[in-house]
């Protein structure tokens, strides 16, 4: 697959999810669910970081001796873009507040999203 068509497809997972958690929160369905706050953040970071990882290994093949920093550089980014998030929540919204816990979720779905890229690592090289 084109790299350029992997960076068009996470620059929009990207946005669904600023949006997603930008957006008035009276504007989303409220879901009696417990914990789906954080469910939500895990599965945006797990999908947020693979789209990454697919992206940052096309574009860094061949450059490296291993790929293995597609998954640090994607790693690192969707964690600061969950700390980002979190902070304009808490200045630029009146429905919504910064939450450490929600950070805490983002660098786990994060952290999962790595370790499943590296356990399907052969697949994944196949795109």
């Amino acid at each position: 697959m084109p790299k350029q068509l992997l960076l068009i497809w996470a620059i929009i997972c990207s946005g669904i999810i600023a949006y997603f958690c930008l957006t008035d929160a009276s504007n989303i369905p409220a879901v009696n669910f417990p914990s789906i706050d954080k469910i939500v953040h895990f599965c945006f970071h797990f999908g947020f970081t693979i789209s990454w990882i697919l992206f940052f290994k096309k574009e860094l093949k061949g450059r490296h001796a291993d790929d293995y920093k597609a998954y640090l550089v994607s790693f690192i980014f969707s964690v600061f873009f969950g700390i980002t998030i979190e902070i304009l929540q808490g200045v630029f919204t009146v429905t919504r507040a910064a939450d450490v816990t929600d950070v805490l979720a983002n660098t786990l779905g994060a952290t999962i999203a790595v370790f499943t890229a590296i356990a399907f690592k052969k697949q994944i090289d196949k795109i």
